[in-house]
């Protein structure tokens, strides 16, 4: 009995090749697929299998310690998202653990400061690398003024000129939300907001003659934000990192079930579980695959930025407070709830008097965070 993804395969790769072919034309550049994370439930692996059949020959991971995985399940370059850093003690040994890779000219670092230039120009041979600027996230990157005396420092112009350096691009990580303080005018504040950046990119790589390819590497915008910025970059690459809407954007191909393991109708009152808790009256207990360990109960901080949010957020901890906790799994048409939390394997479930009872054997579907979820098996892409 186990936990599984149940894809279904030719729904789930039909709408994979439709987003990568509309962002291809709306960018002019092959999407760049984001495999991050458990691969979005579905694991680093088999994405970077199917990412190999998509246009465009480069990915993207978010740390450098899902380089290995990647590296090895396809040909195609790999941008690491999280900036090289060398005060990261434990990253900087993973780093060089996997430059002795006899294809670890594949990986593309992302920059974000000048102690992670510093470090690479003080080693030997050629370096790929993107530069970030520090968007309105405010997460990483470089400042403008930063960015400018990046690139009229002496070193570095040296460095580029003798092809120890080769920068392939500008990064911009943009907010899911729209950016505050933008200055009015076309478009939405995240295009005011890259094409703001584009123009101190541009003019400095024009006045300076570097040997620097000029690619906006964006997350976040779009399709309509990507043909905007398109229509004024003019002749400039733009390559649109995709992670969540490639992979999770049709859910309805995506279905995530929990075996039942064991059926127990109880009398009234019977106390079940770790924390022996009574259930409903005429009730029946059942057990279902699917515990912490596959992401089952965990959730992350909800925004809550409306009123609606915020007085689901309020009821939710108020039932979380009285020991009462909706599960994620759905049995004849409705979310049922837990008799506990989620042991680490295994849930336990109430039914209520007059419900179909589910037999050994039988499903339950689940409601899941892909992004923390950890499933047994994923059926359907073999």
């Amino acid at each position: 009995m186990a936990f599984v993804l149940n894809v279904d395969a030719d729904r789930w790769r039909k709408h994979v090749n439709n987003v990568a072919a509309t962002v291809e034309s709306v960018t002019g550049s092959p999407l760049v697929p984001v495999i991050k994370g458990n691969g979005y439930g579905l694991g680093q692996a088999r994405l970077a299998h199917v990412a190999e059949m998509l246009p465009g020959t480069v990915v993207a991971v978010g740390t450098v310690f899902e380089l290995e995985e990647v590296l090895s399940s396809c040909l195609a370059d790999v941008v690491v998202l999280e900036p090289f850093d060398p005060r990261d003690q434990a990253a900087s040994d993973m780093w060089w653990s996997i430059a002795k890779r006899w294809d670890s000219n594949r990986i593309i670092r992302t920059i974000s400061s000048m102690a992670g230039l510093e470090s690479l120009l003080s080693g030997s041979g050629s370096v790929r690398v993107i530069l970030e600027g520090q968007t309105s996230m405010h997460r990483f990157g470089f400042s403008e003024a930063e960015l400018m005396r990046v690139l009229a420092d002496e070193t570095i112009i040296t460095s580029l000129h003798s092809g120890r350096l080769v920068v392939l691009g500008l990064a911009l990580h943009l907010p899911m939300s729209q950016p505050e303080g933008e200055p009015g005018g076309f478009g939405t504040a995240r295009v005011r907001e890259v094409l703001r950046w584009h123009g101190i990119w541009q003019a400095e790589l024009s006045t300076s003659n570097l040997k620097v390819d000029s690619a906006l590497w964006l997350s976040h915008l779009d399709d309509d934000e990507y043909a905007a910025v398109r229509e004024f970059v003019g002749e400039t690459a733009i390559r649109a990192r995709i992670g969540t809407r490639l992979w999770l954007g049709d859910r309805g191909a995506l279905t995530p079930q929990g075996s039942v393991l064991a059926v127990h109708p109880l009398r009234d009152g019977v106390h079940v579980g770790y924390r022996q808790r009574s259930g409903p009256n005429g009730g029946t207990l059942i057990v279902v695959s699917g515990g912490t360990a596959h992401g089952i109960g965990l959730s992350a901080p909800t925004p809550a930025s409306s009123l609606r949010q915020r007085v689901v957020t309020a009821g939710t901890g108020a039932l979380d407070a009285a020991g009462r906790a909706m599960s994620p799994f759905t049995w004849e048409g409705k979310q049922r709830w837990f008799a506990e939390p989620p042991h680490q394997h295994h849930s336990m479930i109430w039914l209520p008097r007059g419900v179909v009872v589910p037999r050994i054997g039988d499903s339950l579907t689940a409601d899941v965070r892909f992004t923390t979820s950890r499933f047994d098996a994923v059926l359907g892409l073999e």
